[in-house]
């Protein structure tokens, strides 16, 4: 997987915007101001850390060995997963899906409430066209 691939699924995320907050290295990718990816954009090959469930976080760490512990972030709650390869595309995607449901389950009632007028906007403007 390559970063435009990436990049572009995440900005078509309802919500998403991507915002540089730590520097020029990284890209952080927010769903309503929520952080859910960062991409260590300059990296070869590249890295993305992602929100996982605890318990599943774990898991994917034991099966793939290109993904790990969150860097710089809560360990528990994020992985950090080096794109080399050897996890197949679709997993990742998997893996982004993951992240950004969580972070909208785990949003205030204000900003689910404004999120699916978003998404009712969309779905408005994709039936029109």
């Amino acid at each position: 997987m390559d970063f435009e691939t990436l990049n572009k699924h995440l900005l078509n995320k309802t919500g998403s915007k991507m915002d540089m907050p730590f520097g020029q290295d990284t890209l952080v990718y927010k769903v309503l101001g929520k952080m859910y990816a960062l991409i260590a954009w300059q990296e070869d090959p590249l890295r993305i850390s992602l929100k996982c469930d605890p318990k599943k976080a774990v898991a994917l760490r034991w099966k793939y060995p290109a993904v790990m512990p969150g860097y710089h972030l809560d360990k528990a709650n994020w992985n950090t997963v080096v794109i080399n390869g050897s996890i197949p595309d679709d997993e990742i995607m998997e893996m982004v899906e993951e992240s950004y449901r969580l972070v909208v389950a785990n949003m205030p009632k204000i900003l689910s409430n404004s999120l699916k007028k978003l998404l009712e906007k969309e779905n408005q403007q994709k039936n029109n066209s």
